[in-house]
């Protein structure tokens, strides 16, 4: 993990659970003080630190306000570094990621906007019951591959939802 912690900078204990507004408050609070223009008249050392201190700032905020990066973050503060690829051994999960798949292949295929939208409310509550269920184990060690496997779906569906957002922009055209 590098310094300082993303919570911390925040004045935050880490959590899976964040109240989301409050964090982008904070957010736009923080990067006000170590914007690097605030420093345009400082010196060279004054303005690499604030360059950087901004720099901390924006990644900690990415990760903290989506929900598998901060899973991620926050599996990786309470054991070893999680691989980026792994070979996933979740066959119900793999046959999930094929047939969610499939159905946005045939929306696409049929230009189905409506079926799309509602596709899109699907993806959105499995998400929020991916995000529930990581928050009720992600800092009981006990369950820690559970946990891992919990983010790695919620990496999975973060991908399928860019992805649906992709095909609307190309169906609005």
């Amino acid at each position: 993990m590098g310094n300082p912690c993303h919570f911390a900078l925040f004045d935050l204990q880490p959590s899976f659970r964040l109240d989301l507004e409050q964090l982008a408050v904070r957010y736009r609070e923080l990067a006000r003080q170590v914007h690097p223009d605030r420093f345009a008249d400082a010196g060279e050392r004054e303005q690499r630190i604030a360059l950087e201190r901004s720099a901390c700032l924006n990644e900690a905020y990415q990760v903290l306000k989506t929900p598998s990066q901060r899973a991620r973050y926050l599996l990786a503060m309470r054991g070893p570094e999680l691989p980026l690829e792994v070979t996933v051994q979740d066959p119900d999960f793999l046959l999930q990621q094929m047939q969610l798949r499939e159905e946005l292949e045939e929306l696409q295929d049929g230009a189905d906007l409506a079926g799309v939208a509602a596709f899109k409310r699907r993806l959105k509550t499995a998400q929020e019951q991916l995000n529930e269920r990581f928050a009720a184990c992600w800092d009981d060690e006990a369950r820690r591959e559970e946990a891992e496997r919990l983010m790695r779906r919620m990496q999975f569906l973060d991908k399928l939802s860019h992805e649906v957002r992709q095909l609307e922009e190309r169906l609005d055209d």
